[in-house]
């Protein structure tokens, strides 16, 4: 690296240090050498260069004058080249120097400018070949990596070797998909991922809670900055060496990032079928017990399906998917995890007594609470098929549940015949014939509230959620019993239920839990 003390330290320049200057000012690396004769070069002066002078503006000027303008221009010292006519350095200079903690150095009469300007070329061209013999070097070796399957956790590894720094590879999603030399905790990973989903996600990223700031290195695909190189030390500390590095690891991880999501999205559409043939019935089983086949699940022996979701409204996202995908891996249990827009549902071999079956619910929503889920999860249980000709109805059983126990605000695991017998009937059926019933009976309730702006499907809602009693809806509804009253004829009128009996009360509540059934 090109020094004031790299030059310094070769003899045949002859330089001499009379004012080292401020801490390891003679050890910060120079941008090039200057040479000026003028009182005020700052116009000229880029920051980090060495100022070679003669002294040619010293004649009546004030030598505090020329350093101060040194200075502002950010230079990094002065080199005064003795002449004949000025045998030694003045003494006024090199008390200006002292009082700014500006290095400068003394340059023999017999050595020219020329040649301390040729050592330096010297010097930066050996630094840019070694750069570029650097950066060649450790290109090679990210494609080698990546090429090996090693991903992301390999190119970390590459980076270590020459910068200890503490990094990790986190997505928009928060995942944390490699780290080395730091344990980025759920907070940390979460902050990531807001930030990358801002417009232009951020250089610099404070963490907060005290833990300093980050530098993201943005891991740009053809959706966008999908993901992040995270250097968990701030931007200042970084050297230019360090900053090229994680550019250029950072470009590399681009292919493997997109590889990676290219394999789940196809991994994701192949699961989708895979719950479409079982659901669609005996038509597919041949494809059905292949595609088990092709993740690892045996079709011929005991399955078990659960499905899991975010208590009350939240949608199921990519996040719950990764976690419940990440738990049975950890279980020694192959499995196959479908993520869908209200549930997850997991498909696995299961050699024990059903009775079992609710513990390892239980560890699998402590797993995903641990790993930071958003609200309480649920986990309806279908039970256990015999192969992969079974699979219908357990499937369904399981979804059903779970839609059934995220309304609600009681136990968090059920199998479906636990939650009462009205679900059963309505679990016999299928999607379609549930979804017509629904829309029979509510279908002129929403009609009637898009044309008038009423809210009779509401009313019933809150009717049947307060078990009839007439005084509780009204005050949750904040209208008058007798209004209430008034909706009600109303819907008995569009519909042909009336609440005041136990055939319209139990038709009307019937249509409300299939229309909730038939949303997953």
């Amino acid at each position: 690296m090109l020094t004031i003390r790299s030059l310094v330290d070769v003899g045949s320049l002859g330089l001499r240090v009379l004012v080292p200057g401020g801490p390891a000012a003679l050890d910060e690396p120079l941008r090039w050498l200057h040479t000026t004769e003028l009182l005020d070069p700052s116009t000229y002066l880029r920051d980090r260069e060495l100022v070679l002078t003669n002294g040619l503006w010293h004649d009546g000027a004030n030598a505090a004058e020329f350093v101060a303008n040194v200075a502002r221009a950010r230079g990094a010292g002065i080199v005064f080249g003795l002449r004949r006519v000025t045998p030694e350095t003045p003494p006024d200079l090199v008390a200006a120097c002292g009082r700014a903690g500006l290095p400068l150095v003394e340059l023999a009469i017999t050595v020219p400018f020329t040649e301390l300007t040729r050592r330096a070329a010297t010097e930066l061209a050996g630094e840019r070949q070694r750069a570029l013999v650097d950066t060649v070097r450790r290109g090679n070796d990210l494609a080698a990596a990546i090429s090996r399957g090693a991903g992301a956790t390999g190119v970390l590894k590459v980076l270590r070797r020459d910068h200890h720094l503490p990094l990790a590879v986190i997505d928009r999603m928060g995942r944390v998909l490699a780290a080395d030399g730091v344990e980025p905790g759920a907070e940390t990973a979460r902050r990531v991922a807001e930030g990358l989903k801002r417009h232009p996600p951020p250089l610099r990223l404070e963490l907060g809670d005290g833990q300093g700031e980050a530098v993201l290195f943005l891991v740009n695909t053809l959706a966008g900055a999908d993901a992040a190189l995270v250097c968990l030390a701030p931007l200042d500390s970084l050297g230019d060496a360090e900053r090229e590095a994680l550019t250029q690891a950072a470009h590399y991880l681009s292919l493997e990032v997109a590889r990676t999501e290219l394999m789940r999205a196809i991994e994701s559409r192949f699961a989708h079928e895979l719950l479409e043939m079982i659901l669609s019935g005996s038509r597919a089983q041949g494809e059905v017990a292949a595609r088990l086949e092709s993740f690892g699940v045996r079709p011929d022996g005991p399955l078990a399906v659960l499905a899991v979701a975010a208590r009350g409204e939240v949608p199921a996202d990519a996040a719950l998917a990764e976690r419940v995908g990440e738990f049975f891996p950890a279980e020694g249990t192959p499995a196959v995890v479908i993520g869908g827009s209200q549930d997850v549902v997991a498909i696995f071999p299961w050699a024990e007594d059903a009775d079992a079956l609710p513990a390892l619910a239980d560890r699998l929503l402590t797993a995903v609470g641990r790993a930071g889920s958003a609200g309480a999860t649920v986990a309806g249980l279908g039970g256990i098929a015999e192969g992969s000709r079974g699979l219908r109805l357990p499937l369904r059983y399981a979804r059903d549940a779970c839609q059934v126990l995220r309304r609600g605000a009681g136990r968090r695991i059920a199998h479906f015949t636990d939650l009462g017998s009205h679900r059963l009937l309505l679990g016999a059926q299928d999607d379609e014939t549930r979804r017509r019933f629904a829309d029979s009976v509510l279908g002129p309730l929403r009609a009637h509230d898009a044309e008038r702006g009423s809210c009779l499907e509401a009313t019933v809602r809150a009717f049947l959620a307060n078990d009839g009693r007439w005084a509780e809806t009204a005050a949750r509804l904040f209208v008058h019993v007798n209004t209430l009253r008034n909706r009600l004829a109303k819907v008995a009128e569009l519909t042909g239920h009336d609440v005041t009996t136990t055939e319209g009360r139990v038709d009307l509540f019937l249509a409300v839990e299939a229309d909730a059934l038939g949303r997953h």
